[in-house]
């Protein structure tokens, strides 16, 4: 019976593994060992809705990278989840090596930070940006390894030129998937109150900043995508910790 597990070198110190059924874990781990002997690099490309396959992957220790779309299969064009493994990855029996793996392909949620900024007469501060018809509070998107606290201050300053301290966060906001943007949590920090001669500070970033004013929350209800609208309200009302799309 011919082994239904192939290795085959598809660049230099690259090889491919496939196999067909559902082979054991064991025989896999030690395809993906043998063939890092003579290779840096051991990966394998598996279906998009191969659960089966996704999972003998993954526990023969090779790590989730993402998907590679538009490759040719017998033939036709198709997607395909990337699995791979390197000679120095730390051995999956470590604790190291475990939390890796399962990094590579436990769920990530994308974070924004926001800042609530408002003058005495309580309108907030909203910016229209360049990218998108809709005016939106400060802030951004946080960074892989950043607080979102830091990111909050870092977007307001790289954005506006202002040095604000952000304050106790009032809103954590879930975003639904929409249009094109996968799902993401929001996080909006109280800014403080400013005098409206603040604006005279602001060096807006032209790349992303096209305006920056002081709004009543029926501007902010005009301005701003209606899901951004709830949230500054219900980010001003303090009435609630959590909403799902200002909910």
């Amino acid at each position: 019976m011919a082994d239904p597990i192939t290795v085959t070198t598809v660049a230099d110190g690259v090889a491919r593994i496939q196999w067909q059924g559902e082979p054991t874990t064991d025989a896999l781990r030690q395809a993906v060992a043998g063939a890092l002997t003579a290779h840096t690099r051991v990966e394998a490309l598996v279906g998009i809705d191969d659960r089966s396959a996704q999972r003998a992957a993954t526990w023969a220790g090779l790590l989730k990278e993402g998907v590679t779309r538009g490759v040719t299969v017998d033939g036709a064009v198709t997607d395909r989840v990337v699995y791979a493994r390197v000679r120095d990855d730390q051995p999956v029996d470590q604790p190291e090596g475990f939390r890796s793996l399962l990094n590579s392909f436990l769920p990530r949620k994308r974070a924004i930070s926001q800042m609530l900024v408002r003058d005495p007469d309580g309108r907030v501060l909203l910016c229209q940006l360049t990218y998108k018809r809709d005016w939106d509070l400060p802030g951004g998107v946080v960074e892989v390894g950043e607080s979102p606290r830091l990111a909050v201050q870092r977007e307001v300053e790289e954005e506006l030129g202002l040095d604000l301290e952000p304050g106790v966060l009032v809103l954590t906001d879930w975003l639904p998937a929409w249009s094109g943007w996968d799902d993401a949590v929001c996080l909006v920090f109280d800014g403080g109150t400013h005098p409206p001669s603040v604006l005279a500070r602001v060096v807006m970033q032209e790349r992303e900043i096209r305006d920056v004013r002081f709004c009543t929350l029926e501007e902010v209800d005009e301005l701003a995508a209606d899901f951004t609208a709830r949230r500054v309200r219900a980010a001003v009302s303090g009435a609630r910790p959590y909403t799902e799309s200002g909910r």
